[in-house]
């Protein structure tokens, strides 16, 4: 295989890998780093409009007042502690880089400021007046020429309000579309460390191909009345770990291999360590997930994940098939407050229109104590015996949910904390054996800084301090 590898440009670091001459993409990332020089400072002074490139200083706000464009080539830095506010529905179209490296005692906002004011993270907010589903701004959309989109302690919020005619023309998008981070480079990085995503309107993520890694990251309200969180399409290869979802509209993290280019790897995500709470209720779409999907001839791998009070289990799908062959998963745990929960953590084919989730020895609860022997996937059965059995017992989380809140009406994280107490059953259930992808570098600034492996505790939150650093 040729390898074309670019040389830096003015004042950018550049990580920019072309690829030609070949009729198969590779699923490692072969990278060259240019040396680094510290880039303009971008002041402050006023509203941000246009083509923008440099640096945004540690600890400034700045203000987006029209669309922002990072041109090919260029790049934008985000340094710990800025806040950006942006206006007027404006967006980021990322054609060049944009990398924000904030840290865990500075982080940075990307946030609307108005809508910052109104955010409320109290049970049973009314969906169409919360302003986390209004779209208070564009998102940050990536070209295809985009080589890499760097998140690490980074606050991206209220985005999706919808792409006008001039906005998708930037990023070869057409009008209409509500993402509030599309990633569309096969060749390019995103990374998406120990950040937060909050609301959002369709598919809050959209990865429409590209190598990934999202890792100990928090999304909340993610998808106003439908929208995967992270979805992953055709030419998608990468990590999902240790990411905590809640109230989100489908499912969590999602993978398919719909939309693949001519030549690119097949769809590849490995999911370990992550926790889901009440997911998967404002999808008004019937035959839908809640909280991890495979499907549409996509493959990956599914261990250690924690359920709870999920719209449906784990869903490897039928119709239009996973690719089951190569589709591998076991040691996840779910736990239901309602029969409705416990019903459908195997989903079954009435439910999700050919659901294909094989039930797994490692699995807890133990699917011999509630499933009837001669059992076949995709078939209805009793839940009774499991109902609000295995307690996780995070450290302050309620449940069963109080009776007057539903679970649909658990949508953000708020003063909970999802660690697990020291005599939960989800510690030492873990399976450490799964190897991460690594499609993405290891780096401090340019990649993933630590890949953090799979744990021996079920769930996001690791009992020796490892995994998602979000608690309090």
């Amino acid at each position: 295989m040729k390898k074309l590898i670019s040389s830096a440009l003015g004042l950018l670091p550049a990580l920019v890998l072309l690829l030609t001459g070949c009729k198969k993409w590779d699923e490692k990332l072969d990278i060259a780093q240019a040396v680094v020089q510290v880039a303009q400072p971008i002041s402050d002074a006023a509203p941000l409009c246009g083509a923008i490139k440099g640096t945004m200083l540690a600890g400034k706000t700045y203000t987006i007042g029209c669309d922002v464009t990072i041109n090919p080539g260029d790049t934008l830095f985000i340094q710990p502690g800025a806040h950006v506010n942006v206006t007027n529905k404006s967006g980021i179209f990322v054609q060049g880089s944009l990398i924000s490296l904030g840290t865990k005692t500075a982080p940075i906002w990307i946030t609307v400021d108005s809508l910052l004011k109104l955010k409320n993270d109290a049970p049973n907010q009314d969906p169409s007046k919360d302003p986390a589903f209004s779209g208070g701004w564009a998102g940050i959309y990536c070209a295809p020429t985009c080589p890499m989109l760097i998140l690490k302690w980074t606050h991206v919020e209220f985005g999706g309000a919808g792409l006008s005619i001039s906005q998708g023309a930037l990023v070869n998008q057409s009008a209409g579309q509500a993402y509030s981070i599309l990633f569309q480079n096969p060749k390019g990085i995103f990374v998406m460390e120990d950040s937060w995503l909050y609301g959002g309107v369709d598919d809050p993520i959209r990865i429409s191909n590209g190598k990934i890694c999202f890792i100990r990251s928090t999304f909340e309200k993610a998808g106003a009345k439908g929208g995967d969180c992270l979805n992953c399409k055709g030419g998608t290869v990468g990590d999902m770990a240790y990411n905590l979802f809640v109230g989100v509209a489908t499912n969590g993290q999602k993978a398919s291999n719909k939309g693949q280019p001519v030549g690119a790897p097949q769809t590849n995500i490995n999911m370990w360590n992550n926790t889901f709470v009440s997911c998967g209720y404002r999808q008004i779409q019937t035959g839908r997930g809640a909280n991890i999907d495979i499907e549409e001839g996509a493959r990956g791998k599914a261990y250690n994940n924690l359920m709870v009070n999920c719209k449906f289990g784990l869903r490897i799908v039928n119709n239009p098939a996973a690719d089951t062959a190569n589709t591998r998963y076991g040691y996840n745990y779910e736990y239901g407050d309602s029969l409705s929960v416990v019903n459908q953590i195997y989903p079954t084919n009435a439910a999700l229109s050919g659901g294909w989730t094989n039930p797994q020895l490692t699995d807890i609860p133990d699917y011999t104590t509630f499933l009837p022997a001669n059992y076949t996937y995709g078939e209805t059965y009793d839940g009774t015996p499991i109902l609000q059995k295995n307690n996780p017992q995070f450290y302050n989380f309620p449940l069963p949910v109080p009776n007057h809140v539903p679970l649909y009406g658990i949508q953000a994280v708020g003063g909970y904390d999802f660690r697990l107490q020291a005599g939960s059953p989800a510690i030492g259930k873990g399976y450490t054996g799964l190897t991460p992808l690594g499609a993405v570098p290891i780096d401090p600034k340019y990649g993933v800084t630590e890949m953090t492996p799979p744990g021996i505790d079920i769930g996001a939150f690791q009992s020796n301090g490892t995994g998602n650093q979000h608690h309090p």
